[in-house]
Formats: C-alpha cells, sequence, structure tokens
C-alpha cells in the first residue's frame, strides 16, 4: 500500500503535502528534523492520508495536490476539519498560494 499525506504544522500553521509507503516511519522523520524541506517547521500533525494501489497514483495525487486547483479542493473536502481547529488556536488568515513572477 502507498499513501499520499497532508501534514499540518503546528509552528507556523502551513501544510505540507507528500507520499510514501510507510506513512508511520515518515511521519516519524518529519518530526525529528530528518526532511529537510519540513524541518523549520516542526512539530507536524497529520490530517489526512489516503490509500494508494501503486506508488505512482499517490504520487499523482500528491502532485495534483500541489496544484492550486488541487490545494482549493484539498483545503475543502480534505483537511477543512483542521482549518477550523487552527483557526481557533491561532492561525489568522486562509493558506495562500506561492506567488510566481511574470516572465
Amino acid at each position: 500500500m502507498h499513501y499520499c499525506y497532508i501534514l499540518l504544522s503546528s509552528k507556523s500553521h502551513t501544510f505540507y503535502f507528500g507520499s510514501t509507503n510507510n506513512l508511520k516511519i515518515r511521519l516519524t522523520l518529519h518530526n525529528n528534523g530528518e526532511v529537510r524541506s519540513t524541518k523549520p517547521h516542526i512539530p507536524w500533525k497529520l490530517v489526512w492520508y489516503g490509500g494508494f494501489q501503486t506508488e505512482k497514483e499517490a504520487r499523482d495525487f500528491e502532485l495534483y495536490l500541489k496544484t492550486g486547483s488541487g490545494k482549493a479542493f484539498a483545503y475543502k473536502r480534505l483537511v477543512n476539519v483542521a482549518l477550523e481547529k487552527d483557526f481557533s488556536s491561532g492561525r489568522r488568515s486562509s493558506p495562500k498560494s506561492k506567488k510566481t513572477k511574470d516572465t
């Protein structure tokens, strides 16, 4: 079984989208600071995960969640309860997508 997952940082109130074949070990790696991209935002809480038959399906869904429409879907359908709890404990604004420069 392969998994796509969403983490919420208790420190910075940001979401992280990832995929793995061992969810427990991967969450431990994130919270032990062994993943460079998530280390500054420790501690992390698992707020959603989905199981997939193949690694490709899990990776494809992770890549979709990292797109603008994928984030909109995730915020509306997958992590809305986590967002509500996060607002009640200190979040000041909705998640924002990164802006890119026009070339």
